[in-house]
């Protein structure tokens, strides 16, 4: 949609659309660098406050898997009034306020407007300082890539709409508490580790996210499928057929530059909300990062540029 539109010309602007970044990154004249992003997304659960804890999650995600901390946010937020009672919308407001602030930063204010379809999310900024931020440009031959949250929420998630799963069941549980987690401890260990760059993994699912990282930085990607963390259940639940309609599309897209095997395809393309960092560093490192989050896991390697640009071995 961008294609074809005026670029950004200022000598402060270290990161604008052209590679396709989690978030924006402007020079201020003797401070940090200011990073600006926003998101927004559609009910994955049904708990309203809990909606508005994920949205803010995912929203708030951009700047960490920038290095920095978000300062300030502004709610945006999409709503059927007319279909819905008022308190739903502020129990989703709440549950955003809350995870905000758990993040260390605070909403000044935002946007409501009436829409047919529900939406929330946050326009966010924050900083960072130069040498510590982690552009998805920062890739190097040599690399190791580490995942910090399983995949597979846009398959559970599908699940849980076709009633395959309930609330109660372990892969719905552990979906809402991936979703809930803020990207904040994994920044942070990736800060002091030296990371060289990152990005999160979101709607192109972990393939379209990888791939432009690949792009961005110039190099190409191996990832280990045996080590992919997955939510329980994940893989039985997509071949019950519980599979998003995102999932595909993002695999067709990116077709012509990657070598996946085909049944893991639902899986490595499959889109997340408030996914987890997919973090680029060294081999010391990426053990020192693992050993910090439980959860992290090596999933892959960089390697010099060639096609395909994403590659995935058993």
């Amino acid at each position: 949609m961008v294609a074809g539109l005026p670029g950004t010309r200022d000598r402060n602007l270290l990161v604008g659309p052209e590679t396709s970044d989690d978030a924006g990154a402007y020079r201020l004249e003797g401070g940090p660098i200011l990073l600006q992003t926003v998101d927004i997304i559609t009910p994955i659960v049904d708990d309203p406050a809990l909606f508005g804890e994920i949205a803010a999650a995912n929203s708030l995600s951009d700047v960490y898997a920038m290095g920095g901390w978000p300062v300030t946010a502004l709610n945006i937020l999409g709503y059927p009034i007319k279909e819905l009672p008022t308190e739903i919308g502020r129990e989703i407001l709440r549950g955003g306020a809350a995870k905000v602030a758990e993040a260390g930063a605070v909403v000044v204010g935002g946007h409501t407007l009436e829409d047919a379809e529900l939406k929330f999310g946050l326009s966010v900024t924050g900083v960072v300082e130069e040498e510590r931020m982690t552009p998805n440009s920062g890739a190097r031959s040599g690399d190791l890539l580490v995942l910090t949250k399983p995949l597979g929420t846009g398959i559970v998630s599908t699940a849980f709409k076709k009633g395959k799963v309930d609330e109660h069941d372990a892969p719905y549980q552990a979906m809402v508490a991936s979703m809930r987690e803020l990207n904040r401890a994994a920044c942070e260990a990736m800060r002091e580790l030296g990371a060289r760059g990152a990005t999160d993994v979101t709607g192109f699912g972990l393939g379209g996210h990888a791939l432009e990282l690949a792009l961005a930085s110039n190099v190409s990607l191996e990832l280990r499928l045996r080590d992919l963390p997955l939510l329980p259940d994940v893989v039985a639940l997509a071949r019950r057929g519980c599979l998003t309609g995102g999932g595909p599309k993002n695999a067709t897209w990116w077709s012509a530059r990657i070598d996946v095997p085909e049944a893991w395809l639902p899986i490595v393309f499959d889109p997340q909300t408030s996914g987890g960092l997919l973090i680029s560093l060294g081999e010391a490192a990426a053990a020192r990062l693992c050993e910090r989050l439980p959860g992290a896991r090596v999933i892959g390697r960089v390697l010099p540029p060639a096609e395909p640009r994403l590659r995935a071995i058993d």
